[in-house]
C-alpha cells in the first residue's frame, strides 16, 4: 500500500495517508461501506451524481459545520445524492444526524476495514480516521471534482464542490 508521508496536516503537524490517491477523470473504485441501519452499501447501490464528502469525525465542529453545510446545499440540489463518510461507527452516525438534524445527507461508515479510506488514499496511518476530503462522481462513475483538504481542521472549497456538481450529469 502507498504510503505518502506529510500529505496532510493537523493543526500544522505533518500526517501520512495511505493508499492509491482518487483524482479527477479517475473512475470511483468499488466499495462496501456500512449504513446507519449497518446493512451494507456498495457503489452499485449509488446512481446518478453523487458528492462522497470525507471527514475524521462527525463529533467535531469543524465536520460538524462540513455535513451541516451539505445538507443546505441538497434541498437545492436535484438529482444529487450526498454521502458522508467517516470511520465514525454507524451508531454514532445515526445519534449525530439525529441530534444535528441531518435529513439530505446520507452518513456511511467505513469503520470496519477502512477499504474505502484507503482505495481513495484517505487513511490517516497514525489516527485511523479519515482527511478531508470532498470528491464529485458523475453518473458514469467518474471523478469530476476531488479536492484533499490539506490542513484537516479547515473546511473543503463548497463553492468550488458545488460549481462541479451543477456542471455534472
Amino acid at each position: 500500500m502507498i504510503e505518502q508521508a506529510g500529505a496532510v496536516t493537523f493543526q500544522g503537524n505533518p500526517l501520512t495517508l495511505i493508499g492509491n490517491t482518487l483524482a479527477k477523470g479517475s473512475k470511483l473504485p468499488g466499495f462496501t461501506l456500512a449504513g446507519v441501519d449497518l446493512k451494507p452499501v456498495t457503489l452499485a447501490d449509488t446512481t446518478g451524481v453523487r458528492v462522497f464528502t470525507t471527514v475524521p469525525s462527525l463529533d467535531t465542529p469543524v465536520c460538524d459545520a462540513q455535513i451541516r453545510r451539505f445538507n443546505q446545499e441538497a434541498a437545492k440540489l436535484a438529482n444529487v445524492t450526498i454521502y458522508a463518510v467517516s470511520a465514525d461507527l454507524p451508531f454514532a452516525q445515526a445519534r449525530w444526524c439525529g441530534a444535528a438534524g441531518i435529513d439530505r445527507v446520507k452518513t456511511l461508515s467505513d469503520h470496519h476495514s477502512m477499504a474505502f479510506a484507503d482505495a481513495c488514499g484517505l487513511h490517516i496511518k497514525e489516527l485511523r480516521l479519515f482527511a478531508r476530503a470532498v470528491f464529485v462522481v458523475d453518473s458514469t462513475g467518474t471523478v469530476v471534482y476531488a479536492e484533499l483538504v490539506k490542513e484537516i481542521t479547515q473546511s473543503p472549497n463548497f463553492e468550488a464542490a458545488l460549481e462541479a456538481v451543477k456542471q455534472a450529469r
